[in-house]
């Protein structure tokens, strides 16, 4: 009874006090993108898994034809520790300077969507579907021109 009564101080202070308000979000948000980092870790390690499990498959089980009708899931599966590791960059990036970095998301972004049209396949999708992965190609596309345009400014000086 006495500690929660304690924690319900705590919180009437916190809610007088904006300066330690703040000092207490910043320490949730740093503990939640550190959570966030092992978490990710745990599953670029779990994907590289996966990859080893899938190509040691198809090299020995499946040996009379390896990778050749399945090298698009290969592809797949490597392109998803790439955008893993792209999101481990966005949260280490955020962790360094409490900003989430729009450049590094967008690239990410255009990573996940090459992916998809990588293993795109066509006889299972629609016209409908392959119209929409273009149009968010074009759209990131240009988000990202714009978006480094400040950067390539900086990069001239």
């Amino acid at each position: 009874m006495r500690s929660i009564r304690h924690f319900f101080r705590w919180l009437g202070k916190l809610a007088r006090n904006n300066n330690e308000f703040l000092v207490m979000l910043k320490f949730m948000e740093s503990l939640v993108s550190k959570i966030l980092s092992i978490f990710m870790i745990g599953l670029i390690f779990f994907a590289l898994y996966d990859i080893s499990v899938f190509l040691v498959q198809e090299w020995f089980i499946h040996s009379s034809d390896p990778l050749k009708t399945r090298l698009f899931d290969a592809f797949g599966l490597f392109l998803n520790v790439l955008i893993a590791l792209e999101l481990l960059d966005n949260i280490t990036a955020y962790l360094k300077n409490h900003v989430i970095q729009l450049e590094l998301v967008i690239v990410t972004a255009i990573i996940a969507i090459a992916r998809k049209v990588i293993i795109f396949d066509l006889e299972k999708s629609s016209s409908d579907d392959l119209m929409a992965i273009g149009v968010t190609v074009l759209l990131l596309s240009l988000s990202y021109f714009f978006i480094s345009i400040p950067n390539r400014k900086q990069a001239s000086k």
